[in-house]
């Protein structure tokens, strides 16, 4: 099975971020985290330009992904959750008109 893949279409670019309970410090040029650990983040990436996957490791599976403005994400899996999401994928390729 591939690994890797790149998305054919380029299109204006979109990173979002949602910072929840996030507070830092600035000073004197360092970044200080300040508060308490209950901080969430959630990324999204739209128009990825580029997509692979590449070993992490011993044990895990990086998936890097890239917008036109080198605007990157990187998700570290173990295998079996690369594999759900290989399985997820292909049943789409079977039942959706996504890959039509």
């Amino acid at each position: 099975m591939p690994c890797g893949f790149v998305s054919p279409v380029r299109t204006a670019t979109m990173l979002a971020l949602t910072l929840e309970e996030f507070m830092v410090e600035l000073n004197d040029g360092a970044i200080k985290n300040v508060g308490p650990n209950n901080k969430a983040v959630t990324a999204k990436m739209f128009d990825v330009e580029s997509a692979e996957a590449r070993e992490f490791g011993d044990k895990r599976v990086k998936l890097v992904f890239e917008d036109e403005d080198e605007n990157e994400i990187q998700i570290s899996l173990f295998p079996e959750d690369v594999q759900k999401i290989v399985d997820d994928i292909e049943a789409l390729e079977d039942e959706s008109a996504v890959f039509d």
